[in-house]
C-alpha cells in the first residue's frame, strides 16, 4: 500500500501562520527522505487556523525542497478560479518538476459564505458546472481545444509540458461515476464524514476510461490519524484534534489546542458522547495498530493508496506520526 500526506498548514494554539507553512516544508523534506508517495496541500479560506489557502503556490515552493515525492493539491477549490487559469498554474507547476505534479480539484467551497463571495469578488459564485470546468481544464492542460465556445479560442502555456496526473475529490460518492469516466484519480476523504463504502469505489473503477493522464483507475482514501509510541501517548495528543471538531460541529473554528489545554476543557456529558462517536473519524492508538486497520480498510475497500492527516500540537509530534507509520507500512 502507498502512503502519502494531505497536509492543511495548520495553525496550532500558540503558533503562526508563516511556522505553520514552515513546518509543511519540514513534513515535506522528511516525507521525500523516507518515502512517502506524495503530499498535496489543502485550500481553506476565511480562518486562522489553517495557513493554507493558496496549495498551489506551496506546491511549487515544496516541489522546489524535494527530490522524489509527487506534490499537489488536495485540492484546488474550483469554484473560484478560471479553467484556463488552473490549467496555466499546473502546467507551469509541470514545466518545473515533470513527472512529480498532481492536479487535484475539489468542488466545495474552501471556506464560508464571506470567503465565497470576497473570492468572487460579489458575483454569485457558479456551483454548479464544476465537472464541465474540470473537463475544460483538463483539455487545455492536454493542448486540446475545449467545446467551450469561451475557452476554445486560446491556449494554455506553457505548451507541451509533461502532464500532471489528474485527481477529483469527494467526501459522499457523488463524485466517483464522474471521476471514472473522466479517467482521472479518485480521492475519498473519509475523514470528513466517513461513509466510504466499497459501492463507491466499486463504481470508480467500474465507469474508468483511461486517459492522457491516467491509462488505469486509482484510488486514495485520506484519514485523520494520531499515533505514538504507546497508546496512552496517542490518546494524550489526539484530544485537541477531538475538540476541534467538535468545535467545527458546534460552528466554531478556531486553533486547536495544546494537549495540556485539552486536558481541562470543559465537555459536558453529551460533547463526551459526541467525541467518541467521532472517533470512527479520527484514528487513535500506537502505529501497529493503526498501520493493521489501514492494511485491513485497504484489502476490504480495494483502494491503492492511504493519505495521511495528522495535527499533533508539536511539530517533533507530528513529524513522529509519519515516521512511525513508514516505520511499519514500508
Amino acid at each position: 500500500m502507498r502512503l502519502s500526506i494531505l497536509d492543511q498548514a495548520p495553525v496550532t494554539s500558540g503558533n503562526t501562520a508563516p511556522g505553520a507553512l514552515k513546518k509543511a516544508e519540514e513534513l515535506a523534506i522528511l516525507a521525500d527522505e523516507l518515502g512517502y508517495h506524495r503530499m498535496w496541500m489543502a485550500e481553506h479560506h476565511g480562518t486562522k487556523s489553517f495557513a493554507s489557502s493558496a496549495p498551489e503556490v506551496t506546491a511549487a515552493h515544496l516541489a522546489a525542497k524535494t527530490k522524489n515525492i509527487r506534490i499537489g493539491t488536495g485540492g484546488v477549490m474550483m469554484m473560484h478560479y478560471s479553467p484556463l487559469k488552473l490549467a496555466e498554474v499546473f502546467k507551469t507547476l509541470s514545466a518545473f518538476s515533470p513527472g512529480r505534479i498532481d492536479f487535484g480539484v475539489g468542488r466545495a467551497p474552501g471556506g464560508d459564505n464571506q470567503a465565497i463571495y470576497a473570492l468572487s469578488e460579489g458575483r454569485k459564485p457558479r456551483v454548479n458546472d464544476m465537472y464541465e470546468k474540470f473537463e475544460t481544464a483538463l483539455q487545455l492542460i492536454n493542448d486540446e481545444v475545449p467545446e467551450d465556445n469561451l475557452y476554445n479560442k486560446t491556449i494554455a502555456t506553457p505548451s507541451t509540458i509533461v502532464l500532471p496526473e489528474a485527481w477529483l475529490l469527494g467526501s459522499s460518492g457523488n463524485s466517483a461515476i464522474q471521476a471514472g469516466r473522466m479517467g482521472v484519480g479518485y480521492s475519498f476523504a473519509q475523514f470528513f464524514n466517513g461513509g466510504m463504502t466499497k459501492e463507491i469505489l466499486d463504481a470508480y473503477k467500474k465507469n474508468f476510461q483511461p486517459s492522457a493522464f491516467l491509462e488505469k483507475p486509482e484510488i486514495n482514501v485520506s484519514y485523520m490519524v494520531t499515533v505514538a509510541e504507546t497508546k496512552e501517548e496517542a490518546e494524550f495528543e489526539a484530544v485537541p484534534q477531538d475538540i476541534a471538531r467538535l468545535m467545527l460541529m458546534k460552528g466554531h473554528l478556531g486553533q486547536s489546542l495544546t494537549p495540556e489545554e485539552a486536558q481541562d476543557y470543559p465537555l459536558t456529558e453529551m460533547d463526551r458522547m459526541t467525541i467518541k462517536e467521532n472517533r470512527k473519524l479520527h484514528l487513535v492508538g500506537t502505529a501497529k495498530e493503526i498501520a493493521t486497520l489501514l492494511q485491513t480498510e485497504q484489502e476490504h475497500y480495494g483502494f491503492d493508496e492511504a493519505m495521511i492527516c495528522s495535527i499533533p500540537h508539536s511539530q517533533k509530534k507530528r513529524l513522529d506520526v509519519y515516521r512511525l507509520l513508514a516505520k511499519e507500512l514500508f
